[in-house]
């Protein structure tokens, strides 16, 4: 199965499909599922400092590697930088703890994770690393439409990707239109709604799924990539996995797309970055 790319602002290709491992801290099973994952095809990665795993992420990159699964350069390896380090000296300090947990020579890209700290400071300090190679790409999860404009809009160098919340039930579309004028991708956490509202026996996905010899799951991811939206799904069993990358052989009418579109509920039921209480956690967490 081959995964279609998208091309970044900086002519760099990032997969449109990808593989995260948010809420996969045992050792052994990340390592196991990113071995998974990238035997079923995958070759984008997400992780990010707070998820405690990118030892077993690394773990699992270069037995990929080592074993001829597949070479570095055809990997496409995210990590993020987590308030708690959100300076320019802590962002420095931090990717190169990332990078030795990862056992890497450089990254495909590194994102500011949360809108919160000093995230001009680091910015500065990511964007030097950029500049000496040591990041193929930049970018920022969870900057809500404001902030990423505000930000965009005072940075030299553009996010070539903000990775927020968006699937079926939230559709984020004038937050996509924003980045466009900035040049930047989308990137969906959450593409299947952490399994709300019933998405994976969803009555209207599955119809649609059905005429295409899909599931509703595969359809759902399929939405969000014929938006020009990159998804990174998680999961840690193969089957799954084999089943979320089997959505580049087919696609959605104007019709099914139109159809989707009308789940929209216009907010998050994972998380609400405008509550205090959320904000207050996010900068109270260390990822070390």
């Amino acid at each position: 199965m081959t995964v279609e790319n998208v091309t970044l602002s900086n002519g760099i290709k990032m997969p449109l499909e990808g593989f995260g491992v948010f809420q996969v801290p045992d050792a052994a099973v990340c390592k196991q599922a990113v071995l998974d994952a990238i035997s079923v095809g995958n070759r984008l990665i997400d992780t990010a400092a707070i998820y405690m795993n990118e030892e077993a992420v690394g773990d699992a990159v270069k037995e990929a590697i080592d074993t001829g699964l597949v070479k570095r350069e055809e990997l496409f390896i995210t990590t993020k930088l987590w308030p708690s380090d959100m300076s320019y000296e802590g962002a420095k300090v931090a990717f190169e703890r990332s990078l030795k947990k990862l056992m890497l020579d450089y990254l495909d890209m590194f994102m500011l994770h949360q809108p919160y700290g000093d995230v001009y400071g680091a910015w500065k300090a990511m964007v030097e690393l950029y500049n000496e190679g040591k990041i193929k790409a930049l970018g920022v999860a969870n900057f809500s439409i404001g902030k990423f404009t505000e930000f965009a809009e005072i940075v030299d160098v553009k996010p070539h990707v903000n990775q927020i919340e968006m699937h079926p039930f939230f559709s984020q579309y004038a937050a996509i239109e924003n980045m466009k004028g900035y040049g930047t991708v989308p990137q969906a956490w959450a593409p299947l709604a952490e399994g709300k509202h019933g998405i994976f026996t969803h009555p209207l996905l599955s119809a649609i799924g059905k005429k295409y010899g899909k599931t509703a799951a595969q359809v759902a991811l399929k939405w969000n990539a014929q938006r020009g939206v990159s998804i990174i799904p998680k999961s840690v069993h193969k089957e799954r996995m084999e089943q979320n990358i089997d959505i580049w052989d087919f696609t959605l009418s104007a019709e099914d797309m139109k159809q989707i579109d009308a789940l929209d509920i216009g907010h998050s039921e994972i998380i609400d970055h405008n509550n205090p209480e959320v904000v207050r956690y996010i900068l109270s967490a260390k990822s070390e």
